[in-house]
Order: C-alpha cells, then structure tokens, then sequence
C-alpha cells in the first residue's frame, strides 16, 4: 500500500490542467500497488474541473469497480467530497451513454 498526499500538490485543487498533470502521476501508483490511499488531509479546495481531469477521467484506464478496489480516499472534507462525487457519476454517465451509442 502507498500514500499520494494531495497537499503536496497544493491547498487548492483547480484545473483541469493540473488534473491532468496529477492524474499522469497517479496512474503508474495505482497500476503497480495493491492499493493506493488517496489522501486529502490539508486540502481545502478540489474543484469540479480537477476532479473530473485527475480522478474520474481514471475510468478511461479502468473500471469503476476496480478503481474502488485499488484506491481508497482519506481525509476529504466535504466540499471537495460533493465534487468528486459529481465528477465520478458526470463521467459515469457520459462513459454509459458513448457505450450505449457504439452497440
């Protein structure tokens, strides 16, 4: 099991861009650990845009369930709790509908 401490990143969690840049950090984490704790302890802020880049746009690599599986979050308040929630079920969603369009 291996940590990936969001503070280092920063207090405030908001773009797309740095989503993007965290989510490439943790792919190779979550492909090579049994388990990885996704751990928000000092976070203040995770915007809709950086949720949806860096933890829901993982759904691209894998599957929800074994994304469940393979990460555990800690420490989330719950500002940034609602927005990972919305990020995961809008991408959810868009995933399900671009399924159900290629059948």
């Amino acid at each position: 099991m291996i940590t990936f401490r969001f503070k280092e990143i920063g207090e405030n969690l908001g773009t797309r861009q740095l989503g993007a840049k965290v989510r490439e950090q943790l792919l190779p984490l979550i492909h090579t650990n049994d388990k990885v704790v996704l751990d928000f302890e000092g976070v203040n802020v995770v915007s809709n845009s950086f949720a949806d880049e860096c933890l829901a746009k993982l759904l691209f690599s894998m599957s929800f369930e074994e994304l469940k599986q393979r990460t555990t979050f800690t420490s989330v308040n719950d500002f940034a709790r609602k927005n990972i929630a919305i990020a995961f079920r809008r991408r959810i969603a868009v995933i399900s509908n671009v399924c159900k369009e290629t059948i």
